[in-house]
């Protein structure tokens, strides 16, 4: 007898949504390249920024969500959305699965006697007197100082087959942009700076989900931010305090274990923003 359609689901049926949108914004970076020459500058220049913001969007939600709780039952199925993924968002999934594995492994620690962290991420590593970096050097230089080998060469001798698709995603993510480049490179070429500006908006998110949280409390590691709107778009990643406490609760399960937790957060001083975190340069943070 064939497995129902849902079985193929790891968690829940609401995991179709993110299954959705992620075969969504891969046609939709399609669309723009191949819409291009159609589209006028006032279409254009807009269409650009969502495309940025997009990228951010998917990082912090559909990708990070597959790496918590991957959504297939069949590895195969898994790796396929994880190749998807990487095709949409310029970089390795497989590879971002483990820098991020260790982001969690340190939640933004502060540095050691050593003077590094156990996170890669953290917005501590390059701080000083052991307080966060600037926020606006850390969104705009990550992308650059990020070094990805070291996680390589790590998977290489412990998961050989993880690094030999890690090698897939790169292979076929150069060959999927090649090919829209030979269709046409004018498009590919404007899309350049907004792929960087994205992945600056995603390393800025990532700077407002710690900033003010407290390195040494674990329910405190992350900071939260309850809109509707932003958690309805963005998948609960607001709720960032309890995912960096639960994180391999699936998303959907975080409203509820906030409520079950919210006096307990209250009392650790668990930090919240009013904005979505993308947004936290819009608040007055108190220093520590």
């Amino acid at each position: 007898m064939a497995r129902p359609a849902y079985r193929l689901l790891a968690h829940s049926l609401w995991d179709l949504v993110p299954i959705a949108l992620g075969l969504a914004h891969f046609a939709f970076v399609i669309w723009l390249v191949l819409a291009f020459h159609s589209l006028s500058w006032w279409a254009i220049v807009p269409l650009a920024l969502v495309y940025a913001v997009s990228l951010s969007w998917s990082i912090n939600s559909i990708s990070h969500n597959q790496i918590h709780n991957a959504y297939f039952t069949q590895a195969w199925m898994n790796r396929g959305f994880d190749l998807l993924l990487s095709v949409t968002i310029g970089f390795s999934q497989t590879l971002y699965r483990d820098i991020h594995n260790r982001h969690h492994r340190g939640n933004s620690d502060l540095p050691g006697p050593n003077g590094q962290t156990i996170d890669p991420l953290s917005i501590y590593l390059r701080g000083k007197d052991g307080q966060p970096e600037n926020p606006w050097a850390y969104t705009f230089l990550s992308f650059f100082r990020d070094d990805p080998k070291p996680f390589y060469e790590e998977m290489k001798r412990k998961r050989p087959a993880d690094a030999r698709w890690v090698k897939v995603e790169i292979y076929v993510t150069v060959a999927f942009y090649i090919a829209l480049a030979f269709y046409n490179w004018q498009a590919v070429l404007w899309l350049l700076p907004f792929w960087y500006l994205g992945q600056c908006l995603s390393s800025l998110n990532g700077y407002y989900e710690h900033f003010g949280g407290n390195p040494g409390l674990p329910i405190a590691w992350g900071v939260s931010a309850y809109g509707v709107l932003y958690n309805l778009i963005w998948m609960n990643n607001g709720y960032h305090a309890e995912h960096h406490y639960r994180p391999k609760m699936h998303w959907t399960k975080m409203k509820v274990f906030h409520r079950e937790i919210a006096q307990q957060q209250r009392e650790a001083g668990v930090k919240v923003i009013p904005v979505s975190h993308g947004l936290g340069f819009l608040v007055a943070h108190r220093k520590n």
